[in-house]
């Protein structure tokens, strides 16, 4: 019990990337006093990302200041040994990884707040809210909608749109909403777990090279046991009755369709470049950035906005079109807006989440060069073995984030087969299901049906989604047995 529990504050503790000076083992310094400090001071920076919500400060801010400290005390122990060189290489490489992980996801971003302010989630939410379905139906689609919408856009997108349609629906219905939520969480992050671009997560593992693309879809099947199982038990305690229909409409603005198809042509270029040219995925996608750079820029003529085009943002950060008075024409049946932005789109990305994967990266990082990760590495996967230390990986998801947790196991790169490192995509991409707050999903949905879905409310059914997340560990054991035998 005792080792177990070591294991599990060496994870928790170790969580997040950065490879020790290109693929050199770290020196162990964990006994010294800067390496103890470096680890409190990691613990007191992620304890205040915990209670973000308590708190109100964003999770960025304590992680960038520790992870600028903890560089420093890497730094000086290295000193204090004569070794000026392995801080420097170590820290460069963690910036490269960042600054991949960061261009990949600021282009993403962009595309979905792009669609969204081109009305495509609104546009489906209230057609989803006129059908007139009866709860269960509901319960049904917007479940699936979140499984199949989460591998192209992020499952924080996802929930909000698809917990949103619940919500319209549900009315009065606490306990409809409940299931409902419950039910969007499990199928968003499940349907994140089998593609790239579904999770961090899974982003880091391709990028990584340990997984290939298409090779991600064999444990398409076990995600999909992940939700169907919770879902079908939790829609027993749907009611068949049939809400009044609502009649709102929100149609798409012009462009809409355009984007999404240059999205999906930036997913193929991603893809492109990094299966046939080797190049970063990260380059693909800053590529498919500059198809909706010229996009914006003729949408901006077709909507008839004053100027001659883009124009550089003022001192106060507005664009100096959007004060000029300008026709409001109609443009081919569409709604006339004042115009299309891209770096608008741009300044709307989550800044806070960008910023707050810098800060883990540097500080796990420092925190491999002190020697804690190679700790943990040896706890988790020679103690207990790889499989096992794979399915505590997704437990431990669900209380802290699955991202640092996948950051660890990148950074401790363990030995084991290429079934084992599909196996770890699918739990760390899925257990954070567990708990309401084990997922980005989870916790923006207890912000928005404030109050119903709450974390003793999910809690109730964790056993549902248990049983789920056991399923799909023994499915995946069971049907993908042949890809246990590839080592890397």
């Amino acid at each position: 019990m005792k080792n177990l529990l070591c294991t599990f504050l060496l994870l928790l503790l170790g969580a997040a990337p950065a490879l020790a000076s290109g693929g050199e083992e770290a020196v162990d310094l964990t006994g010294t006093g800067l390496g103890v400090f470096a680890l409190v001071l990691f613990v007191a920076a992620y304890s205040l990302v915990i209670f973000e919500e308590q708190l109100h400060m964003r999770k960025s801010k304590p992680v960038i200041f520790a992870a600028g400290i903890i560089w420093v005390l890497v730094a000086i122990a290295y000193s204090a040994v004569g070794d000026t060189h392995t801080p420097h290489e170590a820290i460069k490489h963690n910036l490269i990884e960042y600054a991949e992980l960061f261009l990949f996801l600021l282009a993403a971003m962009t595309y979905i707040n792009a669609m969204d302010e081109r009305n495509v989630f609104q546009a489906l939410r209230s057609w989803l809210v006129s059908r007139g379905f009866t709860l269960r139906t509901v319960f049904w689609v917007t479940g699936f909608l979140a499984f199949i919408i989460s591998p192209v856009a992020d499952n924080l997108t996802t929930a909000l749109l698809m917990g949103a349609v619940a919500m319209a629906v549900a009315g009065d219905n606490r306990k409809f909403l409940v299931v409902a939520c419950i039910n969007i969480v499990v199928g968003a992050n499940a349907g994140g777990a089998f593609s790239p671009f579904g999770d961090i997560t899974t982003l880091m593992v391709w990028q990584k090279g340990k997984v290939d693309f298409a090779e991600f879809f064999a444990i398409f099947v076990p995600s999909l046991l992940n939700w169907v199982i919770p879902a079908a038990l939790m829609s027993l305690a749907v009611a068949k009755e049939r809400p009044e229909a609502l009649g709102e409409m929100v149609g798409m603005k012009l462009g809409a369709k355009r984007i999404m198809v240059l999205f999906l042509c930036t997913i193929v270029t991603a893809v492109s470049f990094h299966n046939f040219l080797h190049l970063p995925p990260a380059t693909g996608m800053m590529l498919g950035l500059g198809y909706l750079g010229f996009f914006s820029y003729w949408l901006k003529k077709a909507e008839h906005r004053s100027g001659t085009g883009d124009q550089p943002l003022d001192m106060t950060g507005h664009n100096p079109d959007e004060h000029r008075e300008v026709p409001p024409p109609e443009a081919h049946g569409h709604v006339y807006t004042a115009g299309f932005d891209l770096f608008r789109k741009i300044a709307r990305a989550e800044w806070d989440t960008l910023l707050f994967f810098y800060g883990v990266i540097l500080c796990v990082g420092g925190l491999g060069q002190f020697g804690y990760l190679a700790v943990a590495s040896h706890a988790m996967y020679t103690q207990l073995g790889a499989t096992w230390a794979n399915v505590l990986v997704g437990i431990l998801s669900a209380i802290v984030d699955n991202i640092p947790v996948m950051f660890a196991v990148l950074t401790m790169d363990p030995h084991m087969s290429h079934g084992q490192w599909l196996l770890v995509t699918l739990t760390a991409g899925v257990g954070g299901s567990l708990l309401s707050i084990g997922s980005a999903a989870g916790v923006a949905l207890m912000g928005t049906a404030r109050g119903i879905y709450t974390f003793g409310n999910h809690l109730k059914w964790t056993w549902a989604v248990a049983l789920g997340y056991a399923v799909s560990i023994i499915v995946h054991l069971w049907i993908n047995a042949s890809h246990f035998t590839d080592f890397h």
